[in-house]
């Protein structure tokens, strides 16, 4: 069943990692007028979001006062899996708007969310993404996917030898 939410500015957002490295599950979560969404959603995805938020906000007029980032509340259920992200400046609310949709099932129009942030919760979302990723297992500097101790199948090398850690 698709559920489609718009959250235009939201009070709590948060990205977290449950697990060991090499087998967390990310998610992102965010609340609007109390009612609580969490998705799953691929680090590589988190690394993509991070690089482009920090590039808006490079690019907008500097943040306020940054706080601490959120935790994610638990418990948690996660409502579905992210697909794809797109990310857009509403320059008339000066706010940074996230449309998150899920991986398209087969019958199905796929679920979105739609979550409204300032320029503060933005960055303090970009810091919090940028910390789990240094946490976890290092990038492939071809591909950006993580390594393994014995290294992986780098999309990039076309079969051949793939980087290691």
């Amino acid at each position: 069943m698709s559920i489609s939410k718009d959250f235009p500015s939201v009070d709590h957002v948060a990205i977290g990692a449950f697990g060991e490295p090499g087998k967390r599950v990310f998610v992102i979560q965010a609340r609007y007028l109390g009612e609580l969404v969490t998705l799953k959603i691929e680090k590589a995805q988190v690394a993509a979001l991070v690089r482009h938020l920090g590039e808006m906000i490079q690019e907008l007029s500097r943040p306020g006062h940054l706080d601490e980032p959120s935790s994610v509340l638990v418990p948690y259920e996660i409502a579905w899996s992210v697909g794809s992200i797109a990310i857009s400046y509403i320059e008339n609310l000066d706010q940074i708007n996230l449309h998150l949709e899920e991986i398209p099932g087969e019958d199905a129009e796929p679920s979105s969310l739609q979550i409204g942030l300032s320029k503060e919760q933005s960055a303090e979302l970009a810091i919090q993404g940028a910390r789990l990723i240094a946490a976890g297992r290092p990038l492939c500097p071809l591909c950006g996917y993580p390594l393994d101790p014995d290294g992986h199948a780098c999309p990039r090398t076309n079969g051949h030898k793939a980087p290691a850690v």
